[in-house]
């Protein structure tokens, strides 16, 4: 029967299980990701397992997310970071080395591998023609100790591309066309495939662009082919012996079928707050703005750089407006000083940032109060930016550029100019020595953990009562995104390693007073929390489910959950309910009390049963997703206490 190239990648790594949509699935994990913002839980879940070293190809670590250093507690993490890699036996990439996803797709990434990140953007190595996914930290520390990853086998959603971009059009319009088609629901449970005549025009880093935004649509991974495109851009790093050749069989069907012909596509901008809300960039002309900002894992290329740069050669940027660069990777910006785009950008009035994840998570370049900012970022949830009351529009650096030059959004078309032609460096300046590679296990063994201040371990986990009575202490509506349930930011990442800390933000931004109503419920048992559509969306921060743990959370019931989010639930021992009939959202308020009475059988027994309205005389049905596996951990309180229980794990 002739495969997709998502079928090929999940047959060729599948462990347990069978290739049926909607059915558990366990995958052998090649390469792992992890990042400052998220990693440091992942190198304690490691030291709480007992770890004696990494069982995967590669993994990597990187310090991308958390790089200001106001006081000691983010050098202090990073130097935690870099003990714990010598310690299990992982790559390192230091601060300043750049954004995790387009650095691993210089240095190492491979066609044909899968790679498990905890950061929902993972999905952007895709464009190596690899299996490439977001999920939780705890679920990259498995997959770190030679676990499988468990995940509900996709639909693959094929998207034929053909004709070729036009001129001011690029990358970035493409993926925001599916979203203005699809929205961030778009995805979920699939795969999407890009395949045809038009994945031709599209170079490996325009390619990423598309992956990386995957995750906006819900998406459980992009996949792209490994083609000429793809060698050409290992040889370019010095690494084309790690190419090999993986296109979709000749006859291969999908679940899912789409035509985009790149020739139709219009400049495109995402409104504030979501990825979603997208119009033509002509429908807002005019509209003032206050920032314009290139840069992060969703717009990482050379070209996005050098683009901007040839926009705004010889001119100057608006007044009033800040235009900020942030730089992806030392290896880009390096080749865009020597290209002398660095140079033009300075000159037009740039600002110029490290290389790191910056703005994009809230770490500096927040926007002023109640002005516009225009970001090639991929998301603009409310209070990513860094500030509160954000007003954020995402689009290509073509038309962040056109906009820094007038003050306001501008279809760049309009500009009174050629388009540009960027040529990429034939040969990049491939530096692999701020990637430090693996100890030897006989140096790594001896290898202490440098713990700061701020680092707390990770606090046990009880197991799953038979009967529960919870108060709803929070209800929302749709499309609640991780970073409302735990911000990101200067102000909140810090504590990344310090969950009682990290734990003060919870919620804050739908309900300042939850953290203290939250802690009072934990020695009475816990609260629930009630939800819309797409409760989880974002970010794969684990935080986002562990936080509200530690403040009692049991129960969340909800109308349906994104996918890494829900997965964080179970691996936390948070039951993660869904409404059998979705009008019952309606009889349920903030201070009403739910009780599950013989809770381990039932969960047990079957994925549907009734929870009673305490003083309402209403009953519930609700149902759960949870594999026999997920069970298993579900009673036991979380994954941890699974994993240690099983004894395959340690030294």
């Amino acid at each position: 029967m002739p495969l997709n190239i998502t079928q090929k990648l999940i047959k060729d790594h599948l462990v347990t299980g069978e290739m049926t949509s909607g059915e558990e699935i366990g995958l052998k994990i090649d390469q792992t990701l992890t990042q400052d913002a998220t990693g440091t839980l992942v190198m304690l879940e490691l030291e709480a397992m007992e770890l004696d070293q990494a069982k995967t190809e590669v993994s990597a670590q990187y310090v991308d997310h958390n790089l200001i250093q106001e006081d000691s507690k983010n050098p202090d993490d990073h130097l935690f970071l870099q003990s714990a890699t010598e310690r299990f036996g992982l790559y390192f990439s230091r601060p300043g080395n750049g954004v995790s996803h387009p650095v691993h797709m210089q240095r190492l990434a491979k066609p044909g591998k899968t790679l498990l990140g905890s950061d929902s953007h993972t999905c952007a190595n895709g464009c190596m023609g690899m299996l490439a996914m977001g999920a939780g930290g705890i679920d990259v520390a498995m997959a770190i100790a030679g676990e499988p990853f468990y995940v509900k086998m996709p639909k693959v959603w094929g998207v034929k591309l053909t004709g070729k971009l036009p001129d001011w059009v690029s990358a970035k319009d493409v993926i925001l066309e599916l979203l203005r088609r699809h929205d961030v629901k778009g995805g979920v449970g699939s795969v999407i495939e890009y395949f045809g005549p038009g994945v031709e025009n599209l170079s490996a880093m325009d390619r990423h662009v598309i992956a990386n935004m995957g995750a906006e649509l819900g998406a459980t991974g992009t996949v792209f082919p490994s083609d000429k495109e793809v060698k050409r851009f290992l040889k370019a790093q010095d690494r084309e012996d790690d190419w090999i050749e993986l296109t979709a069989d000749k006859g291969a069907a999908y679940d899912i079928l789409e035509e985009v012909d790149l020739s139709e596509l219009e400049p495109l901008i995402a409104k504030p707050s979501s990825p979603g809300n997208v119009v033509a960039v002509r429908e807002l002309a005019g509209t003032p703005i206050y920032q314009s900002y290139v840069g992060s894992s969703a717009n990482p290329g050379y070209r996005d750089f050098a683009i901007a740069a040839e926009i705004v050669n010889g001119m100057n940027i608006a007044d009033g407006v800040s235009f900020d660069i942030n730089p992806t990777s030392r290896q880009m910006l390096t080749d865009l000083v020597q290209e002398s785009h660095i140079a033009s950008l300075l000159q037009a009035g740039a600002r110029m940032h490290q290389a790191g994840c910056n703005g994009c998570i809230g770490m500096g370049q927040a926007p002023a109060t109640g002005r516009n900012s225009l970001r090639t970022t991929p998301r603009n949830f409310p209070g990513r930016s860094g500030t509160r009351e954000d007003s954020v529009f995402l689009c290509s650096p073509e038309t962040a550029a056109a906009s820094a030059l007038t003050g306001q959004i501008t279809d760049p078309r309009s500009l009174e100019a050629d388009y540009p032609k960027i040529k990429e460096p034939k040969h990049a300046t491939a530096n692999m020595d701020l990637l430090d590679e693996p100890l030897p296990y006989e140096q790594a063994k001896d290898v202490e953990l440098k713990k700061g201040p701020n680092i707390a371990s990770i606090p046990k986990m009880d197991e799953m009562p038979d009967r529960l009575e919870l108060p709803i202490l929070l209800k929302m509506d749709d499309n609640i995104s991780t970073d409302e349930i735990l911000a990101g930011g200067a102000r909140v990442l810090p504590y990344r390693s310090n969950l009682p800390e990290i734990s003060k933000f919870t919620f804050e931004i739908i309900d300042d007073t939850y953290y203290k109503r939250g802690k009072a419920t934990v020695d009475d048992g816990g609260h629930a929390i009630v939800g819309g559509y797409n409760y989880g969306q974002g970010s794969s921060r684990e935080h986002a489910a562990l936080a509200p743990r530690f403040l009692g959370l049991r129960v969340a019931l909800v109308k349906d959950f994104a996918r890494i989010h829900w997965q964080n639930l179970v691996n936390f021992g948070v039951l993660p309910l869904t409404f059998v009939n979705e009008a019952d959202y309606d009889l349920l308020s903030s201070g009403d009390v739910l009780v599950l009475s013989d809770l381990r059988n039932k969960i047990q027994q079957g994925n549907e049963f009734s929870i009673d309205v305490k003083d309402k005389n209403e009953q519930i049905n609700v149902q759960h997703g949870l594999s026999e596996r997920q069970i298993e951990i579900m009673l036991k309180g979380g994954i941890i206490n699974w994993a240690k229980d099983r004894q395959q794990i340690g030294g």
